[in-house]
């Protein structure tokens, strides 16, 4: 019997990814190189004769639009798009739009390694009133203020993204839909956390690159298997 797989990929390079700026949900456009990144990745999977039911990805344009790029270049644009908050990039909190060489120089790597990759830690929390608060953005008007984060560490992130996957993503999955989920470095690596059962210490060593398909493939129990990038054109 054939294996079940889902593509999941970080959207391509930012242009705050180029500038070395911490992101979370500040909502940047991809740069040039980053929408290359997502216009190979289409090819990828081209080349894969992947074909998909659905897609899903966050609120943030540069996830948006890296799955535009991918589904353009399978000349499957569309096939239905679900865009979900819950999907969006960790939230940095204070940190978002700071340089991470700068604040690694004032904070020391120790610290900003375990705000970037740990799993309990949360990075310095905006306060209500700042304008980087998503309370600001229309795009989470229908939300809630107890729902919209200030901070959040992995542990948080992981929570709202598994919410989605179990009602949303993994009944279509277990229905035999294919399924091409575009989303960001943190978001993934919760989703993957909670998939792959990795534990707490060993999540800090794991990194996603930008614009790489990543394969996730599962027995047709739905039981996981193993995880692998396509890298090739």
């Amino acid at each position: 019997m054939s294996t079940i797989k889902v593509v999941l990929l970080r959207h391509g390079q930012s242009t705050w990814n180029k500038e070395n700026l911490f992101t979370g949900w500040h909502d940047v456009s991809l740069s040039e190189e980053g929408k290359i990144e997502a216009i190979d990745a289409g090819k990828i999977l081209k080349n894969y004769n992947f074909l998909f039911d659905y897609a899903y990805t966050s609120v943030l344009q540069r996830a948006i639009c890296t799955l535009w790029y991918i589904l353009k270049e399978l000349n499957q644009l569309w096939i239905p798009v679900t865009k979900s908050w819950r999907l969006n990039e960790r939230h940095y909190g204070a940190l978002q739009g700071m340089n991470k060489l700068q604040v690694t120089q004032k904070y020391g790597e120790k610290q900003v390694t375990l705000w970037r990759r740990s799993y309990q830690i949360n990075p310095p929390a905006l306060t209500i009133d700042d304008p980087r608060c998503p309370r600001y953005d229309a795009k989470y008007s229908h939300l809630e203020d107890y729902e919209l984060p200030l901070t959040e560490s992995l542990s948080i992130t992981l929570k709202r993204v598994v919410y989605f996957w179990e009602n949303n993503i993994f009944p279509k999955i277990k229905n035999g839909e294919r399924v091409i989920i575009v989303a960001h470095g943190n978001s993934l690596r919760a989703l993957i956390k909670h998939i792959e059962k990795i534990n707490d210490d060993d999540i800090i060593n794991l990194n996603i690159p930008t614009g790489i398909p990543m394969i996730c493939e599962f027995n047709h129990k739905m039981k996981f298997i193993k995880r692998f990038y396509l890298n090739n054109i």
